[in-house]
Protein backbone atom coordinates (compact mmCIF):
# COMPACT_ATOMS: atom_id res chain seq x y z
CA UNK A 1 0.00 0.00 0.00
CA UNK A 2 1.55 3.60 -0.69
CA UNK A 3 1.79 6.06 1.75
CA UNK A 4 -0.63 8.57 0.64
CA UNK A 5 -3.69 5.77 0.95
CA UNK A 6 -2.73 5.27 4.20
CA UNK A 7 -2.45 8.68 4.97
CA UNK A 8 -5.86 9.25 3.65
CA UNK A 9 -7.57 6.21 5.55
CA UNK A 10 -6.31 7.61 8.78
CA UNK A 11 -7.42 10.95 7.93
CA UNK A 12 -10.85 9.75 7.48
CA UNK A 13 -11.08 7.22 10.46
CA UNK A 14 -9.84 10.63 12.36
CA UNK A 15 -12.35 12.93 10.86
CA UNK A 16 -9.80 15.05 9.20
CA UNK A 17 -9.19 16.56 12.71
CA UNK A 18 -7.29 19.90 12.65
CA UNK A 19 -4.64 18.38 14.95
CA UNK A 20 -3.54 15.94 12.08
CA UNK A 21 0.27 16.65 11.07
CA UNK A 22 1.58 14.82 8.35
CA UNK A 23 5.45 15.41 7.05
CA UNK A 24 6.49 13.65 3.75
CA UNK A 25 10.33 13.14 4.10
CA UNK A 26 11.50 11.54 0.81
CA UNK A 27 9.56 9.42 -1.70
CA UNK A 28 9.71 6.74 0.50
CA UNK A 29 9.01 7.88 3.86
CA UNK A 30 6.12 9.81 5.49
CA UNK A 31 5.36 10.31 9.45
CA UNK A 32 1.99 11.32 11.04
CA UNK A 33 1.37 12.42 14.37
CA UNK A 34 -1.52 14.11 16.13
CA UNK A 35 0.48 17.49 17.34
CA UNK A 36 -2.11 18.06 19.86
CA UNK A 37 -0.49 15.37 22.12
CA UNK A 38 3.06 15.20 20.75
CA UNK A 39 6.15 17.48 21.24
CA UNK A 40 7.17 18.98 17.94
CA UNK A 41 11.03 19.58 19.83
CA UNK A 42 11.28 15.79 20.34
CA UNK A 43 9.88 14.84 16.34
CA UNK A 44 12.48 17.60 15.06
CA UNK A 45 15.15 17.48 17.19
CA UNK A 46 15.60 13.05 17.00
CA UNK A 47 13.54 11.67 14.54
CA UNK A 48 14.09 13.52 11.51
CA UNK A 49 17.38 14.34 12.15
CA UNK A 50 17.70 10.58 12.02
CA UNK A 51 15.84 9.86 9.12
CA UNK A 52 16.01 13.09 7.00
CA UNK A 53 19.31 12.14 5.08
CA UNK A 54 18.95 8.16 5.23
CA UNK A 55 18.11 6.19 1.84
CA UNK A 56 18.11 2.23 2.64
CA UNK A 57 14.77 1.96 4.18
CA UNK A 58 14.97 -1.78 4.55
CA UNK A 59 16.84 -1.49 8.11
CA UNK A 60 15.01 1.80 9.56
CA UNK A 61 13.96 0.28 12.20
CA UNK A 62 17.55 -0.61 13.47
CA UNK A 63 18.70 2.60 12.44
CA UNK A 64 15.91 4.30 15.34
CA UNK A 65 16.90 2.16 17.44
CA UNK A 66 20.73 3.12 17.46
CA UNK A 67 20.11 6.81 17.34
CA UNK A 68 16.94 7.06 19.59
CA UNK A 69 17.51 5.95 23.22
CA UNK A 70 15.09 7.48 25.08
CA UNK A 71 11.69 6.94 23.07
CA UNK A 72 10.24 3.52 23.03
CA UNK A 73 9.82 2.40 19.49
CA UNK A 74 7.70 -0.32 18.00
CA UNK A 75 6.72 -2.39 14.75
CA UNK A 76 3.33 -2.49 14.15
CA UNK A 77 1.68 -5.03 11.51
CA UNK A 78 -1.73 -3.42 11.54
CA UNK A 79 -2.92 0.19 10.45
CA UNK A 80 -5.48 0.03 13.04
CA UNK A 81 -3.16 -0.45 15.48
CA UNK A 82 -1.83 2.92 14.63
CA UNK A 83 -4.88 4.73 15.92
CA UNK A 84 -3.95 3.43 20.03
CA UNK A 85 -0.39 4.63 19.47
CA UNK A 86 -1.26 7.78 17.66
CA UNK A 87 -3.30 9.40 20.63
CA UNK A 88 -1.02 8.16 23.20
CA UNK A 89 1.63 10.69 21.21
CA UNK A 90 3.66 8.21 19.26
CA UNK A 91 4.44 9.19 15.53
CA UNK A 92 3.62 6.83 12.88
CA UNK A 93 6.29 6.21 10.29
CA UNK A 94 5.00 5.10 6.37
CA UNK A 95 7.17 3.06 4.13
CA UNK A 96 5.84 2.89 0.75
CA UNK A 97 5.42 -0.80 -0.39
CA UNK A 98 5.95 -2.26 3.17
CA UNK A 99 2.88 -3.80 5.13
CA UNK A 100 4.79 -3.12 8.51
CA UNK A 101 4.82 0.51 10.68
CA UNK A 102 7.28 1.93 12.70
CA UNK A 103 6.17 3.91 15.65
CA UNK A 104 8.44 6.32 17.96
CA UNK A 105 7.32 7.64 21.28
CA UNK A 106 7.11 11.73 21.11
CA UNK A 107 4.91 12.31 23.93
CA UNK A 108 3.86 15.80 24.64
CA UNK A 109 4.41 16.99 28.21
CA UNK A 110 0.86 17.18 29.47
CA UNK A 111 1.44 16.57 33.10
CA UNK A 112 1.29 17.71 36.35
CA UNK A 113 4.61 17.57 38.44
CA UNK A 114 4.48 15.55 41.43
CA UNK A 115 3.16 17.47 44.05
CA UNK A 116 2.25 17.30 47.97
CA UNK A 117 -1.26 15.21 48.29
CA UNK A 118 -4.06 17.65 49.16
CA UNK A 119 -6.97 15.37 50.46
CA UNK A 120 -4.78 13.42 52.78
CA UNK A 121 -1.78 15.46 54.23
CA UNK A 122 0.96 14.49 56.47
CA UNK A 123 2.82 16.52 59.09
CA UNK A 124 5.53 13.85 59.24
CA UNK A 125 6.60 11.47 56.03
CA UNK A 126 6.56 11.55 52.40
CA UNK A 127 5.20 14.65 51.05
CA UNK A 128 4.86 13.34 47.05
CA UNK A 129 1.66 11.59 45.66
CA UNK A 130 -0.09 9.93 42.79
CA UNK A 131 -0.65 12.52 39.18
CA UNK A 132 -2.26 11.60 36.18
CA UNK A 133 1.15 10.14 34.69
CA UNK A 134 0.42 6.37 34.59
CA UNK A 135 4.27 6.34 34.31
CA UNK A 136 5.00 8.16 36.82
CA UNK A 137 2.78 6.86 39.59
CA UNK A 138 4.39 3.31 38.63
CA UNK A 139 7.27 4.81 39.55
CA UNK A 140 6.68 6.22 42.63
CA UNK A 141 5.94 2.50 43.30
CA UNK A 142 8.86 0.98 42.24
CA UNK A 143 11.55 3.56 43.81
CA UNK A 144 10.13 2.52 47.25
CA UNK A 145 9.72 -1.35 46.37
CA UNK A 146 13.14 -2.90 44.79
CA UNK A 147 11.66 -6.43 45.32
CA UNK A 148 12.21 -8.54 41.69
CA UNK A 149 9.06 -9.79 42.79
CA UNK A 150 6.62 -6.61 42.02
CA UNK A 151 4.26 -7.24 39.49
CA UNK A 152 2.73 -5.13 37.27
CA UNK A 153 0.15 -6.35 35.14
CA UNK A 154 -1.29 -4.17 32.47
CA UNK A 155 -4.96 -4.71 30.78
CA UNK A 156 -6.72 -1.56 28.48
CA UNK A 157 -10.30 -1.30 29.22
CA UNK A 158 -12.83 1.11 27.65
CA UNK A 159 -13.74 0.30 23.80
CA UNK A 160 -13.27 4.42 23.18
CA UNK A 161 -10.24 5.85 25.64
CA UNK A 162 -8.59 2.39 25.89
CA UNK A 163 -7.17 3.07 29.17
CA UNK A 164 -4.13 1.38 30.64
CA UNK A 165 -5.27 0.02 34.05
CA UNK A 166 -1.81 -1.69 36.37
CA UNK A 167 -3.16 -4.48 39.03
CA UNK A 168 0.24 -4.03 41.26
CA UNK A 169 1.44 -6.82 43.73
CA UNK A 170 4.39 -9.07 45.14
CA UNK A 171 4.48 -12.40 43.75
CA UNK A 172 5.38 -14.34 46.71
CA UNK A 173 2.91 -12.19 48.92
CA UNK A 174 -0.32 -11.74 47.31
CA UNK A 175 -2.81 -14.61 47.63
CA UNK A 176 -2.73 -15.93 43.97
CA UNK A 177 -6.65 -16.56 43.89
CA UNK A 178 -7.18 -12.64 44.74
CA UNK A 179 -4.95 -11.69 41.90
CA UNK A 180 -7.17 -13.69 40.08
CA UNK A 181 -10.34 -12.63 40.86
CA UNK A 182 -9.62 -9.18 39.99
CA UNK A 183 -8.24 -10.03 36.93
CA UNK A 184 -11.20 -11.54 35.67
CA UNK A 185 -13.63 -9.05 36.98
CA UNK A 186 -11.71 -6.32 35.46
CA UNK A 187 -11.46 -8.43 32.22
CA UNK A 188 -15.33 -8.86 31.95
CA UNK A 189 -15.30 -4.92 32.30
CA UNK A 190 -17.13 -3.61 29.13
CA UNK A 191 -17.80 0.03 29.07
CA UNK A 192 -16.80 3.05 26.32
CA UNK A 193 -14.52 4.82 29.08
CA UNK A 194 -12.34 4.47 31.90
CA UNK A 195 -11.46 8.11 32.78
CA UNK A 196 -10.39 7.58 36.89
CA UNK A 197 -10.42 4.69 39.09
CA UNK A 198 -14.20 5.57 40.06
CA UNK A 199 -15.65 3.74 36.48
CA UNK A 200 -14.15 0.58 37.87
CA UNK A 201 -15.10 0.80 41.50
CA UNK A 202 -18.73 -1.08 41.21
CA UNK A 203 -17.27 -3.57 38.95
CA UNK A 204 -14.81 -4.78 41.42
CA UNK A 205 -17.04 -4.90 44.22
CA UNK A 206 -18.81 -8.41 45.14
CA UNK A 207 -22.09 -9.42 45.13
CA UNK A 208 -22.58 -8.13 49.20
CA UNK A 209 -23.44 -4.46 48.56
CA UNK A 210 -23.06 -2.21 51.49
CA UNK A 211 -22.41 1.59 51.88
CA UNK A 212 -19.20 0.79 53.52
CA UNK A 213 -16.34 0.65 51.06
CA UNK A 214 -14.52 -2.35 50.27
CA UNK A 215 -11.22 -0.82 48.99
CA UNK A 216 -9.11 2.07 49.88
CA UNK A 217 -9.27 5.10 47.80
CA UNK A 218 -5.33 6.66 48.08
CA UNK A 219 -3.37 9.20 46.49
CA UNK A 220 -0.28 8.47 48.25
CA UNK A 221 2.33 5.92 47.07
CA UNK A 222 3.50 5.03 50.37
CA UNK A 223 0.06 4.41 51.38
CA UNK A 224 -0.16 1.44 48.30
CA UNK A 225 3.28 0.11 49.10
CA UNK A 226 2.76 -0.46 52.59
CA UNK A 227 -0.60 -2.07 51.94
CA UNK A 228 1.11 -4.07 48.88
CA UNK A 229 4.08 -5.56 51.21
CA UNK A 230 1.22 -6.54 53.59
CA UNK A 231 -0.18 -8.90 50.52
CA UNK A 232 -2.41 -6.26 48.85
CA UNK A 233 -3.49 -5.36 45.72
CA UNK A 234 -2.91 -1.68 44.06
CA UNK A 235 -4.90 -0.69 41.10
CA UNK A 236 -3.82 2.32 38.98
CA UNK A 237 -5.92 3.66 36.23
CA UNK A 238 -4.29 5.84 33.30
CA UNK A 239 -4.65 9.73 34.30
CA UNK A 240 -6.08 9.22 37.45
CA UNK A 241 -4.37 10.64 40.20
CA UNK A 242 -6.30 8.05 43.17
CA UNK A 243 -5.26 4.44 43.50
CA UNK A 244 -7.45 1.37 44.31
CA UNK A 245 -6.27 -0.79 47.42
CA UNK A 246 -7.79 -4.29 48.13
CA UNK A 247 -9.31 -6.04 50.43
CA UNK A 248 -10.34 -3.44 52.58
CA UNK A 249 -11.67 -4.10 56.13
CA UNK A 250 -12.96 -1.60 58.80
CA UNK A 251 -10.15 -1.02 60.61
CA UNK A 252 -8.16 -0.13 57.80
CA UNK A 253 -9.60 3.37 57.53
CA UNK A 254 -8.63 3.92 61.27
CA UNK A 255 -5.11 4.06 60.27
CA UNK A 256 -3.24 6.67 58.26
CA UNK A 257 0.42 6.13 56.41
CA UNK A 258 1.86 8.58 59.54
CA UNK A 259 1.01 5.86 62.12
CA UNK A 260 4.45 4.35 61.00
CA UNK A 261 6.74 7.28 61.01
CA UNK A 262 5.55 8.22 64.28
CA UNK A 263 6.27 6.63 67.86
CA UNK A 264 3.75 3.92 68.25
CA UNK A 265 2.36 4.93 71.49
CA UNK A 266 1.15 8.38 69.53
CA UNK A 267 -0.28 6.47 66.90
CA UNK A 268 -1.76 4.13 69.38
CA UNK A 269 -3.43 7.47 71.14
CA UNK A 270 -4.44 8.55 67.43
CA UNK A 271 -6.16 5.23 66.11
CA UNK A 272 -8.16 5.76 69.83
CA UNK A 273 -9.09 8.82 69.20
CA UNK A 274 -10.55 8.01 65.55
CA UNK A 275 -12.73 5.13 66.94
CA UNK A 276 -14.17 7.16 69.84
CA UNK A 277 -14.83 10.07 66.99
CA UNK A 278 -16.30 7.39 64.86
CA UNK A 279 -18.75 6.35 67.35
CA UNK A 280 -19.71 10.14 67.97
CA UNK A 281 -20.56 11.07 64.76
CA UNK A 282 -22.60 8.33 63.81
CA UNK A 283 -24.35 7.81 67.30
CA UNK A 284 -25.15 11.47 68.81
CA UNK A 285 -27.72 13.15 67.21
CA UNK A 286 -30.09 9.58 67.63
CA UNK A 287 -28.85 9.32 71.18
CA UNK A 288 -29.88 12.89 71.79
CA UNK A 289 -33.66 12.17 70.34
CA UNK A 290 -34.08 8.95 72.10
CA UNK A 291 -32.86 10.94 75.78
CA UNK A 292 -34.84 13.66 74.86
CA UNK A 293 -37.98 12.20 73.25
CA UNK A 294 -38.60 8.52 75.06
CA UNK A 295 -35.91 8.58 77.97
CA UNK A 296 -35.84 11.64 80.02
CA UNK A 297 -35.06 9.56 83.19
CA UNK A 298 -31.80 9.10 82.12
CA UNK A 299 -30.70 12.58 82.18
CA UNK A 300 -29.93 14.62 85.56
CA UNK A 301 -32.24 16.36 86.71
CA UNK A 302 -30.50 19.74 86.68
CA UNK A 303 -29.25 19.32 82.79
CA UNK A 304 -33.11 18.35 82.01
CA UNK A 305 -34.19 21.58 83.22
CA UNK A 306 -31.37 23.40 81.58
CA UNK A 307 -32.78 21.61 78.32
CA UNK A 308 -36.21 21.77 79.19
CA UNK A 309 -36.11 26.13 78.99
CA UNK A 310 -33.55 26.23 76.12
CA UNK A 311 -36.50 23.94 74.14
CA UNK A 312 -39.63 26.14 76.27
CA UNK A 313 -39.74 28.55 72.86
CA UNK A 314 -39.06 25.98 70.34
CA UNK A 315 -41.70 25.42 67.69
CA UNK A 316 -40.62 21.50 66.32
CA UNK A 317 -40.04 18.53 68.09
CA UNK A 318 -36.74 17.18 69.16
CA UNK A 319 -36.04 15.05 65.73
CA UNK A 320 -37.26 17.74 63.61
CA UNK A 321 -34.60 20.39 65.32
CA UNK A 322 -31.82 17.42 64.70
CA UNK A 323 -32.88 16.48 61.56
CA UNK A 324 -32.95 20.41 60.21
CA UNK A 325 -29.58 21.43 61.74
CA UNK A 326 -27.94 17.48 60.36
CA UNK A 327 -29.38 18.46 56.55
CA UNK A 328 -28.06 22.20 56.82
CA UNK A 329 -25.08 21.02 57.93
CA UNK A 330 -24.30 18.65 55.07
CA UNK A 331 -25.53 21.44 52.53
CA UNK A 332 -22.80 23.81 53.99
CA UNK A 333 -20.23 20.61 53.74
CA UNK A 334 -20.48 20.25 50.10
CA UNK A 335 -20.98 24.29 49.44
CA UNK A 336 -17.33 24.03 50.85
CA UNK A 337 -15.92 21.03 49.17
CA UNK A 338 -17.32 22.66 45.37
CA UNK A 339 -16.49 26.36 46.37
CA UNK A 340 -13.51 27.97 44.69
CA UNK A 341 -10.83 27.90 47.97
CA UNK A 342 -10.77 31.90 48.15
CA UNK A 343 -14.32 31.50 49.24
CA UNK A 344 -14.80 28.16 50.92
CA UNK A 345 -13.48 29.45 54.15
CA UNK A 346 -15.83 32.37 54.46
CA UNK A 347 -19.07 30.29 53.44
CA UNK A 348 -18.50 28.01 56.52
CA UNK A 349 -18.06 30.77 58.72
CA UNK A 350 -20.76 32.52 57.89
CA UNK A 351 -22.95 29.56 57.62
CA UNK A 352 -21.91 27.82 60.73
CA UNK A 353 -21.68 30.83 62.92
CA UNK A 354 -24.07 33.67 61.67
CA UNK A 355 -26.68 31.20 60.29
CA UNK A 356 -26.00 29.36 63.67
CA UNK A 357 -26.89 32.43 65.71
CA UNK A 358 -29.13 33.07 64.35
CA UNK A 359 -31.16 29.92 64.17
CA UNK A 360 -31.02 30.36 67.71
CA UNK A 361 -32.28 33.70 68.18
CA UNK A 362 -35.28 33.35 65.87
CA UNK A 363 -36.33 30.09 68.35
CA UNK A 364 -35.61 27.93 65.53
CA UNK A 365 -33.49 25.03 67.57
CA UNK A 366 -31.83 25.35 70.73
CA UNK A 367 -28.48 26.17 71.43
CA UNK A 368 -27.54 22.11 72.48
CA UNK A 369 -28.79 21.02 69.12
CA UNK A 370 -26.49 23.01 67.33
CA UNK A 371 -23.81 21.60 69.95
CA UNK A 372 -24.53 18.24 69.07
CA UNK A 373 -24.75 18.43 65.14
CA UNK A 374 -21.57 21.17 65.20
CA UNK A 375 -19.65 17.50 67.51
CA UNK A 376 -20.70 15.34 64.77
CA UNK A 377 -19.73 17.29 62.15
CA UNK A 378 -16.20 17.64 63.73
CA UNK A 379 -15.76 13.92 64.49
CA UNK A 380 -16.27 13.40 60.70
CA UNK A 381 -13.24 15.08 59.73
CA UNK A 382 -10.94 13.17 61.26
CA UNK A 383 -11.52 10.86 58.55
CA UNK A 384 -9.88 11.17 55.05
CA UNK A 385 -11.62 8.52 52.85
CA UNK A 386 -15.05 10.19 51.12
CA UNK A 387 -16.21 6.22 50.57
CA UNK A 388 -15.92 6.18 54.13
CA UNK A 389 -17.26 9.29 55.65
CA UNK A 390 -20.07 9.36 53.01
CA UNK A 391 -21.05 5.53 54.70
CA UNK A 392 -20.94 7.82 57.94
CA UNK A 393 -23.09 9.93 57.13
CA UNK A 394 -25.88 7.59 55.50
CA UNK A 395 -26.24 5.30 58.47
CA UNK A 396 -26.14 8.17 60.58
CA UNK A 397 -29.20 9.38 59.41
CA UNK A 398 -30.38 5.45 59.29
CA UNK A 399 -29.56 5.65 63.72
CA UNK A 400 -31.57 8.99 63.67
CA UNK A 401 -34.83 7.59 61.89
CA UNK A 402 -34.67 4.38 64.07
CA UNK A 403 -34.72 6.21 67.08
CA UNK A 404 -37.61 8.60 66.44
CA UNK A 405 -39.86 6.03 67.10
CA UNK A 406 -38.50 3.81 69.76
CA UNK A 407 -35.44 5.67 71.23
CA UNK A 408 -33.17 3.52 73.16
CA UNK A 409 -34.25 0.60 71.47
CA UNK A 410 -34.26 1.60 68.09
CA UNK A 411 -30.46 2.30 68.54
CA UNK A 412 -29.92 -0.57 69.80
CA UNK A 413 -31.63 -2.30 66.79
CA UNK A 414 -29.57 0.15 63.98
CA UNK A 415 -26.65 -0.79 66.19
CA UNK A 416 -27.27 -4.83 65.79
CA UNK A 417 -28.49 -4.31 61.93
CA UNK A 418 -25.00 -2.86 61.54
CA UNK A 419 -22.95 -5.27 63.28
CA UNK A 420 -24.41 -8.20 61.22
CA UNK A 421 -24.09 -5.81 57.86
CA UNK A 422 -20.23 -5.89 58.45
CA UNK A 423 -19.81 -9.08 60.01
CA UNK A 424 -21.28 -10.25 56.59
CA UNK A 425 -18.52 -8.51 54.42
CA UNK A 426 -15.72 -10.42 52.51
CA UNK A 427 -14.10 -8.80 50.12
CA UNK A 428 -12.05 -10.67 48.58
CA UNK A 429 -12.82 -13.40 51.37
CA UNK A 430 -11.38 -11.22 54.16
CA UNK A 431 -13.99 -10.83 57.00
CA UNK A 432 -14.71 -6.89 57.35
CA UNK A 433 -14.43 -7.32 60.87
CA UNK A 434 -11.42 -8.52 61.07
CA UNK A 435 -8.98 -9.14 63.63
CA UNK A 436 -11.91 -8.50 66.10
CA UNK A 437 -14.55 -11.20 64.32
CA UNK A 438 -13.06 -13.32 64.31
CA UNK A 439 -10.55 -12.71 66.44
CA UNK A 440 -6.28 -13.07 65.02
CA UNK A 441 -3.90 -12.45 67.39
CA UNK A 442 -1.31 -11.80 64.54
CA UNK A 443 -3.85 -9.08 62.82
CA UNK A 444 -4.71 -7.43 66.55
CA UNK A 445 -0.78 -5.64 66.61
CA UNK A 446 -1.33 -3.26 63.81
CA UNK A 447 -5.02 -1.88 63.99
CA UNK A 448 -6.77 -0.30 66.93
CA UNK A 449 -3.70 -0.85 69.16
CA UNK A 450 -0.02 -0.36 67.19
CA UNK A 451 2.19 -2.19 68.51
CA UNK A 452 6.00 -1.38 68.43
CA UNK A 453 7.64 -2.61 65.35
CA UNK A 454 10.18 -5.11 66.76
CA UNK A 455 6.67 -7.08 68.15
CA UNK A 456 5.37 -6.77 64.33
CA UNK A 457 7.96 -8.55 62.52
CA UNK A 458 4.67 -11.33 60.93
CA UNK A 459 2.26 -10.15 58.45
CA UNK A 460 -1.47 -10.51 58.60
CA UNK A 461 -2.14 -14.34 58.29
CA UNK A 462 -5.36 -13.05 56.58
CA UNK A 463 -3.86 -11.75 54.00
CA UNK A 464 -1.54 -13.85 52.90
CA UNK A 465 0.63 -17.36 53.77
CA UNK A 466 3.74 -15.39 53.65
CA UNK A 467 3.95 -14.00 57.03
CA UNK A 468 7.78 -14.05 57.32
CA UNK A 469 8.90 -10.07 57.14
CA UNK A 470 12.89 -10.22 56.52
CA UNK A 471 14.78 -12.24 58.40
CA UNK A 472 12.71 -12.82 61.38
CA UNK A 473 10.06 -15.44 62.17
Amino acid sequence: MQNKERIKTIKEKLGNSSDIVVREVNETLTYLYLESVSSDDKISNFLLKSIVSYKKVEDILKLLQENIFNSHIEKLDKLEDCYYYLASGYTCLFINNKNSYIVIETKADLNRSIAESTSEPLIRGPKDSFTENNASNLGLIRKRIKDPNLRIDELKIGTRTSSKVSIIYINDIAEEKNVNTIKEALNKIDIDAVLDTGYIRDYLETKQKSLFPKMISTERPDLCCQSILNGKITILVENSPYALIMPAILTDFFKNPEDYYLKFTSSTFSRIIKFIAFLITILTPALYIALMTFNQEMIPDQLIISLATQRSQVPFPTFMEVIIFVIIFEILREADMKAPSMSGASMSIVGALILGDAAVAANIVSPFVIIVVAITSICELVFTDMDFINAIRHWRLLFIFSTIFTGIVGIVVAGLILIIKLASLEPLNTPYLIPFSPFNLSGMKDNIILFPPNKRFKRPNYLTKNEKRGNKI
